[in-house]
């Protein structure tokens, strides 16, 4: 259960069901005339914020910016539809179907035990649930309504003192000491609360701004390999060999003496051998070149796109009958600039 000194905290925030979804954003939370706890949070549900649904608070906790709640999101959006007077009070029916509907028995009972009982007659004995929320439902909720609790008490002292058995007067003496107790100590801040909003007319317009910048990454890797390959190679280079030829040459004074040597007439052999070049082959391993890897910075231009969320103020006017307007001459543009007169 919330208390009334975190009901600052839970108007406006989230509301998250049992499953951790978000239901909405608390509008108002309704509390007891007689001791002042909160007693029920409504929060916007339907398409746009349309509909407005009623939560016990009674096993709700606050954490951090936000109210959870024990129950699913749909029997939330499925709760009954309430009615709320023009005093911002939950009737004492609406309250029973609610309890009803949520199977608070427990709760309803209470209330009709003595628990959460109220005075009979004057404006706050319709259900003693005050609303409080919003700029002008706060004060509402705490000078209006103390103001309405007075009224009530004396009508009830002055006219119904008769009718009343001694349970109710028992009641009656119990629900005067917690107003007077009320009236003190939330009545002067609620009407200071209001003040505040009242004065606090400005709003804050924020917009998302996209910043690009650039991260290193791995795009590929590059290594030298090195194999062995063969190729045929051809060269042409002269070579050389011997041939035999027959030379015949006359009989001169010159070889006379040569040519005469030997028998007249024999069998004999000369020889003559022969030579020929042929190609020899030897391979060497010698160095021809480096090769490595180096790394060079190329720039080229990218266009990133994205999608950025921007707040748009706009000023309206509602007459007495209901219709509304623009303000004529505002910004839309979202500059911030305020409607020309």
């Amino acid at each position: 259960m919330i208390t009334q000194a975190q009901i600052p905290a839970v108007l406006d925030h989230p509301v998250y069901d049992s499953g951790g979804n978000k239901i909405g954003s608390a509008k108002h939370v309704f509390y007891d005339d007689a001791t002042g706890n909160p007693e029920w949070v409504t929060v916007k549900t339907g398409m746009f914020g349309s509909s407005e649904s009623f939560i016990p608070t009674h096993d709700a906790s606050l954490v951090q910016d936000h109210l959870e709640v024990p129950y699913g999101k749909d029997q939330i959006k499925d709760a009954p539809n309430v009615d709320i007077d023009a005093g911002g009070h939950l009737s004492e029916q609406e309250e029973h179907r609610l309890y009803k509907y949520y199977g608070l028995d427990g709760g309803l009972d209470d209330r009709q035990g003595g628990k959460h009982a109220k005075t009979g007659g004057g404006p706050d004995a319709k259900g003693g649930m005050a609303a409080m929320g919003g700029a002008g439902a706060v004060g509402a909720a705490g000078a209006a309504g103390t103001a309405n609790r007075r009224d009530s008490a004396a009508e009830a002292g002055s006219a119904g003192t008769a009718a009343m058995a001694p349970g109710d007067a028992s009641a009656l003496d119990l629900d005067k000491e917690a107003m007077g107790r009320d009236t003190a100590s939330r009545g002067p801040t609620s009407t200071a609360r209001a003040d505040e909003r009242a004065e606090d007319i400005a709003m804050t317009r924020s917009e998302e701004h996209m910043t690009v910048g650039t991260e290193r990454h791995e795009s590929a890797r590059a290594r030298l390999h090195k194999y062995v390959v063969t190729e045929e190679e051809q060269q042409t280079i002269p070579v050389r060999h011997e041939e035999v030829r027959v030379v015949r040459e006359p009989i001169t004074a010159e070889n006379r003496d040569a040519a005469m040597r030997g028998a007249d007439i024999s069998e004999a052999d000369h020889e003559v051998t022969l030579h020929e070049e042929r190609p020899v082959v030897e391979m060497h391993t010698e160095p021809v070149e480096r090769v490595r890897l180096t790394t060079e910075e190329k720039v080229e231009q990218q266009t990133v796109s994205g999608t950025v969320r921007k707040e748009r103020i706009e000023a309206e006017t509602e007459a007495p009958d209901g219709t509304k307007g623009h303000v004529s001459g505002q910004d839309r543009g979202g500059r911030g600039g305020m409607p020309r007169s």
